[in-house]
């Protein structure tokens, strides 16, 4: 048993390992076909990345990263492509604000009140694809698509003068009403600048679950249906009920996207709030092939390659490096994924049939002694 887990553990961390390493050959070479130095380009990456004040802005970065791929990652197990967490989580983090905004009560009660907002609000705008899905058999990718355009329409109308939105003393700016002192969340005092704190939210969120999906009843009936439904369905588990929860814990998970900045940056939603994060949750999802501590080791590695390649840009490299290297990585991460599989199940077929040899080598050792 010891062996057969030593090989699965070197075959799941082949493939992302080996996946890194292609998309940075394959980026070289991009860089050299275009007249760069990749060598070079990659030195300055590494050298800017892992300065103090860098390390801070990924670690940060990477909070919000981390929260987007657990969110996605809930409906990857289940078997479920929830690609509306980023409708979800932006249209969480705008009524949360505007919930904050408007109230002003001991930070004790202001803060998780604005928390769990962002998860309600996350959980049922999810929902509603989970819904379709079971009642109407619409895909929940075709549903989430639609529902993120939705949501930007909502925030559109709703972030208006008159409506929920704010104008600033300026009149440059249009956003919900500030936040009170009373919903900034704590930070870690670092220089040159401070680690958000909502990353003890993320490490919770994290372990949290790997303990459901690992340790409980649900966590083994939620896996169980995204591995065959008709299996799970026959063993007695409600299978409809069961995609209708992970839309609305993953709907949950995603309204925590948008807080780490709500909370510890901007304290307001206003145009310029992030967007697209949904979407870089599911290629860390699929880096981290699910599991927690895969899951933060890529959010941490996007983090580096953001900031690495944001200085790029100033010593004469085109910006687009970076989504040349992150599409590559995806691309390379699934192909490498399937050769690993392939790899491990024929490895898998050989022990079966050297043991099923043997054993028949011993069963007919025993007959010729009989006899």
């Amino acid at each position: 048993m010891k062996k057969i887990d030593k090989e699965r553990l070197l075959l799941g961390i082949a493939a992302p390992v080996l996946a890194i390493v292609v998309a940075f050959l394959v980026t070289a070479l991009v860089l050299a076909a275009t007249g760069k130095e990749p060598f070079s380009a990659f030195g300055i990456m590494f050298d800017y990345g892992m300065k103090s004040d860098s390390q801070v802005y990924i670690l940060n970065k990477a909070t919000t990263y981390y929260l987007a791929g657990l969110a996605v990652a809930v409906g990857f197990r289940m078997n479920l492509f929830n690609i509306g967490v980023d409708g979800q989580y932006r249209l969480a983090a705008f009524f949360a604000a505007a919930v904050g905004g408007a109230l002003t009560l001991p930070g004790a009660l202001q803060i998780p009140l604005i928390i769990l907002t962002a998860m309600i609000v996350g959980a049922m705008w999810a929902g509603i694809a989970g819904v379709l899905k079971v009642t109407r058999g619409v895909s929940e990718v075709v549903s989430t698509i639609m529902l993120n355009a939705i949501a930007t329409a909502v925030i559109g109308y709703l972030l208006q003068q008159g409506r929920l939105g704010h104008l600033d003393e300026a009149g440059t700016k249009i956003s919900t009403k500030p936040l009170p002192e009373s919903s900034h969340f704590f930070e870690f005092p670092t220089t040159p600048s401070p680690v958000w704190g909502f990353i003890v939210v993320a490490v919770v969120a994290g372990v949290a679950y790997w303990f459901t999906l690992s340790r409980t009843r649900f966590g083994f009936d939620l896996r169980t249906v995204g591995q065959s439904g008709s299996a799970a369905e026959a063993s007695g588990v409600d299978v409809k009920k069961m995609v209708i929860t992970s839309m609305l814990i993953s709907g949950a998970v995603a309204g925590l996207i948008g807080m780490p900045t709500l909370l510890n940056d901007s304290y307001e939603y206003s145009g310029d709030f992030p967007v697209g994060i949904g979407f870089t949750g599911i290629a860390i999802a699929l880096l981290g092939r699910n599991h927690p501590v895969g899951i933060a080791l890529g959010a941490l590695l996007w983090g580096f390659l953001e900031r690495g390649t944001g200085k790029l840009e100033f010593e004469g490299y085109d910006k687009e490096i970076v989504g040349v290297i992150q599409g590559v990585i995806v691309l390379c991460v699934v192909i490498a994924y399937e050769v690993v599989r392939r790899f491990g199940l024929k490895r898998q077929q050989s022990k079966v049939g050297a043991e099923l040899a043997a054993q028949a080598a011993r069963n007919n050792d025993q007959q010729e002694v009989s006899a």
